[in-house]
């Protein structure tokens, strides 16, 4: 892959993007608990809709995953989204940048008023003499 996109030459992105795929992949994993535990769900379900009578065995295995899988996504989820707000730009993000270039554009705008303002006060002393 390396040699279709062409070598890196800063680490700094190389490791940037191997988190993101860590962070991807974690990611990735939780989709899928999440998706065990929709099971976890549906086999409680057709247990307790079981004509005989659910397994209370089964329900108890199923019931008993099912909060070990919930709890394992939320810290997954919860280290993810503090490694996300570790005040990082998000990528294709310039706010801050729009924001720090209105500001200096507004600086500017007032110092070239201040400066109209003093060029107007000189010409005023000057013309009279």
């Amino acid at each position: 892959m390396a040699s279709q996109l062409g070598p890196r030459t800063n680490s700094t992105s190389s490791m940037d993007s191997q988190g993101q795929n860590t962070s991807l992949q974690r990611l990735h994993n939780v989709e899928k608990r999440v998706v065990r535990v929709l099971e976890l769900a549906g086999g409680v379900m057709d247990e307790l809709s079981n004509s005989t009578g659910p397994r209370v065995e089964v329900v108890n295995n199923h019931c008993r995953e099912f909060m070990q899988s919930i709890k394992d996504i939320q810290v997954t989820l919860r280290e993810e989204i503090k490694s996300a707000c570790e005040y990082r730009p998000f990528e294709k993000c310039d706010y801050s940048s729009r924001i720090t270039n209105e500001i200096c554009c507004k600086k500017l705008e007032y110092i070239m008023e201040q400066l109209d303002n003093m060029k107007k006060s000189t010409e005023q002393y000057d013309g009279p003499v």
